[in-house]
Order: structure tokens, then sequence, then C-alpha cells
């Protein structure tokens, strides 16, 4: 099952397109791109790539049983099959992608990509853990009609790296491609929180079914990205659970039982009885919008650089076989990366604790590598190199990061 895992073989590209974009913006003096939401949205993303191991289960336990049991068809995959399941793929994501703006629930698991308040190929990966586990409560469909398990997965990551490309600014518009395809210029529209860009252009690969279904908004005054109910923190917790949190406060607050219970079935921004009702506000320039940039330790830049390399190489050990672990020792390894990024915030809002949180992760992470790979006994090298890693990570903490390190407002 390990072998088969896409997502894989779509990270190298990614990254790639990445780095070209980061270029882009620096010989051309782009501000495209900011530091703090990048390291936060990179972090988001690996800690999301984790969750692929419980979601490949899924689809191929679940799957697999609904593929034996009521699939109408037998489709094998070629050419025109997949063309086919590409489209059967964004059909049904259209929708799933509609009612995620549509209702309280399904909001809260879309929210966390939407909350970027940029737009460049790094929020593109800034995923939401439970988006990854609801979308493929929907694509059950098409193994009913006859796709295999395997070939649902493989094509759903294809249309995931399709849905990658739309998220920058470096491409403008790209002329009669946009009546049928969706371009960078529709989904900008689609991340705006100017009052005629809400909640339109859903496609990820056709934008036809915005056009057939009275979605569809073509981009002319500048997209102002976010969402009205920020969650003001680079926490990934916090980010990925915000709007879960702020739907639990209300259900708890409701004064009517019911009301506890049809919040998170409601339509989005829905309020209980008896509680402040959100207005909410006419956005049409960025000068409107407080964005949230706190004051990060002043030493970080270096040091979170080299961190999402190793974070990088951690996640690639985590969703392949590249270091050969076991299961159960993958699902350390997501335990050990989550620490990571949950320390990257800190980082980046010059939080206290992480004087203490960072060095002892580097030791337990540094450890537990060398344990899982045996390298105590098979590798010198290796555990030099390891050893090398964890003492600067953390050396540097303890230097740079206390009390009374300097801030400074990374932009």
């Amino acid at each position: 099952m390990q072998e088969k895992n896409i997502y894989f073989y779509i990270v190298i590209p990614s990254l790639a397109l990445i780095v070209a974009e980061v270029l882009y913006c620096q010989i051309f003096r782009k501000r495209y791109i900011s530091f703090a939401e990048s390291i936060a949205n990179f972090g988001t993303a690996l800690g999301n790539q984790t969750v692929n191991i419980l979601v490949m289960l899924g689809v191929y336990v679940v799957y697999s049983w609904i593929w034996t049991n009521f699939r109408v068809f037998t489709i094998e995959l070629n050419w025109w099959t997949f063309i086919l399941l590409l489209i059967g793929v964004d059909f049904v994501f259209y929708w799933v992608h509609r009612w995620g703006h549509a209702i309280n629930i399904m909001w809260a698991a879309h929210s966390p990509h939407h909350s970027a308040e940029e737009m460049n190929f790094l929020v593109a990966v800034r995923a939401s853990v439970t988006q990854r586990l609801s979308s493929f409560c929907f694509f059950w469909v098409l193994a009913v009609a006859g796709f295999r398990p395997e070939d649902i997965y493989a094509v759903v990551a294809i249309h995931l790296f399709i849905a990658f490309l739309h998220h920058t600014e470096v491409v403008r518009t790209l002329g009669p491609i946009e009546w049928f395809f969706t371009t960078p210029s529709h989904h900008r529209v689609h991340h705006g929180i100017n009052p005629q860009y809400l909640d339109r252009n859903f496609g990820e690969f056709l934008i036809i079914w915005d056009r057939m279904f009275g979605s569809f908004e073509k981009e002319r005054e500048k997209v102002v990205y976010g969402i009205l109910d920020h969650p003001k923190s680079w926490n990934p917790i916090f980010i990925n659970f915000h709007y879960f949190i702020v739907l639990w406060r209300h259900a708890v607050a409701a004064p009517f039982w019911w009301d506890k219970i049809r919040i998170w079935f409601m339509p989005a921004g829905w309020r209980p009885r008896g509680l402040p009702q959100f207005d909410k506000p006419v956005i049409h320039s960025e000068s409107q919008v407080e964005r949230y940039r706190p004051a990060m330790f002043a030493n970080a830049k270096i040091y979170l650089f080299i961190q999402c390399g190793l974070g990088f190489l951690l996640m690639l050990g985590i969703i392949s076989n590249v270091f050969a672990w076991s299961a159960p020792y993958k699902w350390i390894g997501a335990g050990l990366l989550w620490w990571q990024i949950i320390n990257w915030g800190g980082i980046l809002e010059a939080r206290e604790w992480v004087v203490v949180s960072e060095p002892v992760r580097a030791v337990v992470t540094g450890v537990t590598i060398l344990i899982f790979g045996d390298l105590l006994v098979t590798s010198i090298p290796a555990v030099s190199i390891v050893g090398a890693i964890t003492l600067y990570s953390t050396i540097w903490p303890l230097l740079f990061f206390r009390p009374d390190s300097p801030r400074l407002v990374a932009v």
C-alpha cells in the first residue's frame, strides 16, 4: 500500500515550483510572499501530509469494500477513462468545495486554507488535515460507478496538483483558456473577501461547472485575500481547528438545545438565537484589513530555513519508504513532525516556551531517528550528521530564543 502513495511523487515538482516562484519574486522585487506566513504555510503543509497515511488506509479499505460489493461497472484505466475519471473527480469536488463554503462544519474543515492572507504556491499547500479526510467522504460514488480505489486515489492526487498551479499572482490571465479551465485569475477570485468575490469560482480543473451552476465571477477589482474571522495565529493546531473551536463555543453558549446541534450543519456564519449576530464587513481594499504580523525572534530566519529542510526530509520519510520505517514508526515520526511545526509557530510569535520545547524536541527527534534507523551500530557518518543537527537545533534556541532576545516584525 505504501509503495503506491502518489503524493510522494507530486511533492518534488510542487517544491520546485515554490522555489521558482520565490526566486521570481526576489529577482523582480514582487511582494507576493511574506516570510512568516510562508513558514506557517509550509509547516501546515508538512503536518497535513501525515494525514495521507490515514486517508490512504481509508481509501484502500473502505473504497475497496464499496467497489467489491456495490460497483455498477468495472472500469479499467486507460487514456480516455483517465480523462473521464478526472472530470468525475472535478465534478464531485466542485460540489464538495461549494458545500465547504455553505455548511458550518465543512467550512470549519476548509477555512484553514482560506485563512492565508496572500496568494502564492505556498498558500496552495496550506491545506487542512480535516479537509483531506472530509473530501474522501464523497469520492466513493466513483467507486460505485466502477473506478478502482487505487485509481481514484491517484487521480485525486493529480487533481490536487492541478489545483496547486492556480495559487499564484505571477500568471495574470490566459485568454480563451479561461472559458473552460480554471486559471490563477479565477482562483484568486475564489480566495477574495471582496463582497462580489465571496463564495465564487469553486472549480479546480474546469471552470464550466461555475458557469453552469451560477457561481462564476470574473476578476476585476484587486483581490483582498483571507477570511473575515482570521485565527490570528501561526500555530498549525490553531490554524487547523480555529473555526471548530468557534463553533464549539457558540454551541456551548447557545441557550436552546436544538441550536447547539444544528449550528454544525447550518449555513456558514449562522449563529444561534440569543447570541450576538455577526455583520460581514464590506471590504474592497487592503487598507481596510489589519493583517496578522506579530513580532518574531530576531535571529529566527536562518534557523527556520534550515528546519524547513529538515522537516521536509522527515515528512518524506513518513509518507514513503525512504527510511524503511514500519507503520508504528511513521506514526511516531508524524508526532515528532507536528511537534516541530508547532514550535515554528512559537518562534514566529516569539513565544517564551520555545526555549524549552525546541531543544527538547531536537534531542528527542535525533535520538528517535538514530534508534529507528539502527544507525548507532551501522553508520558512524550518519550518527555524526544526526548528532551535529541535533546539537545545532539545541544550542541555537538556547542562545537566541530566550525571553530577553530581540524581536522583529517579519514582512
